[in-house]
């Protein structure tokens, strides 16, 4: 079926087109190039990182982080249930057990209360989801972990650009990851990066994303050849991919003053809607500046969220649910989850709706999307 209003347009620079023809002619299309390094630089400033290194996906960040924690069998990592699946996939894939924690009600993160039970002696890492780029609580989180010697990392897939008290997010662990897949605010298509706020993992990380070889301290002119030094893979973006990117990055400002405008419209347009048919909309708490990655209906019950996708159907309109919890997957069952571990996320996971959002998102459509909904009666 084609709708009228998807639920997601990638983000297009009006020199994008361009950007991308200009790394075709330059001869470089492998990456690591001019146009990775330039991406790198403004994800280093934005987000205050001691080193931004640009990947292939988010998934690949994360399983560098995996890699880079030197982890031994049988060794854990807490992860949230409700998130994507490269968030505990990543770990396990690379012998990390996940360990899934509960989410709050109110801003849909992991729950900071729920962690300190789940840490044992073979804990190595807390990961910190920012869902819709509002922050977790870090200042419980980062105290957990700090007690119990562990690795913070940041899943910051939909948090570029957002704030906590203050702070980047990205810049409050040890390592964080980013995503640049088509749907989120900035895009190469599929694409990520591994935000590096502790030194010591730097030169090992680019050793990591250079295959296991130590190729980019031949390029600096450290060393006189590079051969296999750890373990590692290809976890590079292209320069096609970091030219689209970069087109955007280099407008990141402009691109978000548009979705905070279109977020800012859902939020005062439903409020009414909302309170009398008993639906939350987002809770974003006072300290935390969120990026407008997503607008999200916590609907009061698992039947109204099918009728009113329906309902949205039928006028040519996408919205979809989100995530399912990870523990009630078939793979989260085999590592040990059942149902009742993690009883919020179970429930808010059947409730959760989220409305189109796209960066070029016209006036026009957003109020055709808004009349839709306020003539759902939950």
């Amino acid at each position: 079926m084609t709708y009228r209003i998807p639920f997601n347009r990638p983000t297009m620079p009006p020199d994008g087109v361009d950007a991308v023809t200009e790394a075709l002619l330059s001869g470089r299309l492998a990456g690591n190039g001019p146009r990775t390094r330039g991406c790198e630089s403004i994800l280093e400033t934005v987000s205050t990182a001691r080193k931004a290194l640009l990947t292939n996906s988010c998934t690949a960040a994360l399983e560098m982080t995996a890699l880079l924690l030197d982890a031994q069998p049988g060794d854990e990592v807490i992860v949230p249930s409700f998130t994507f699946v490269s968030t505990a996939n990543a770990f396990a894939v690379h012998g990390l057990r996940p360990v899934f924690a509960d989410c709050r009600p109110d801003t849909l993160n992991v729950d900071e209360q729920t962690v300190t039970p789940l840490i044992g002696p073979r804990t190595r890492a807390l990961v910190a989801m920012h869902y819709g780029g509002v922050a977790c609580e870090m200042d419980g989180i980062l105290s957990a972990a700090h007690r119990q010697g562990i690795v913070v990392i940041e899943d910051n897939a939909h948090g570029l650009f957002g704030t906590y008290k203050g702070r980047p997010l990205g810049s409050l662990g040890a390592m964080a990851t980013q995503s640049f897949h088509e749907t989120k605010n900035v895009t190469s298509g599929e694409g990520g990066a591994l935000l590096l706020n502790d030194a010591a993992y730097v030169e090992r990380a680019e050793i990591i994303r250079e295959k296991g070889t130590n190729r980019s301290r031949f390029f600096r002119g450290e060393v006189d050849k590079y051969t296999w030094v750890d373990y590692g893979s290809n976890y590079l973006a292209s320069e096609l991919q970091a030219a689209f990117l970069l087109a955007q990055l280099q407008s990141w400002a402009v691109i978000q003053e548009k979705r905070a405008a279109i977020w800012r419209r859902y939020d005062a347009a439903l409020q009414g809607w909302a309170s009398a048919n008993g639906v939350r909309l987002p809770v974003v708490p006072s300290d935390c500046q969120h990026p407008s990655h997503l607008y999200y209906l916590l609907l009061p019950s698992a039947s109204a969220r099918p009728r009113l996708i329906d309902h949205l159907k039928g006028q040519g309109i996408l919205a979809v649910f989100h995530y399912i919890p990870l523990h009630l997957s078939p793979m989260g069952r085999r590592l040990g989850g059942a149902e009742g571990d993690c009883p919020v996320a179970e429930d808010i996971s059947e409730r959760v709706l989220r409305l189109p959002l796209y960066t070029d998102m016209s006036i026009e459509d957003q109020a055709t999307v808004i009349e839709a909904v306020c003539q759902f009666r939950v």
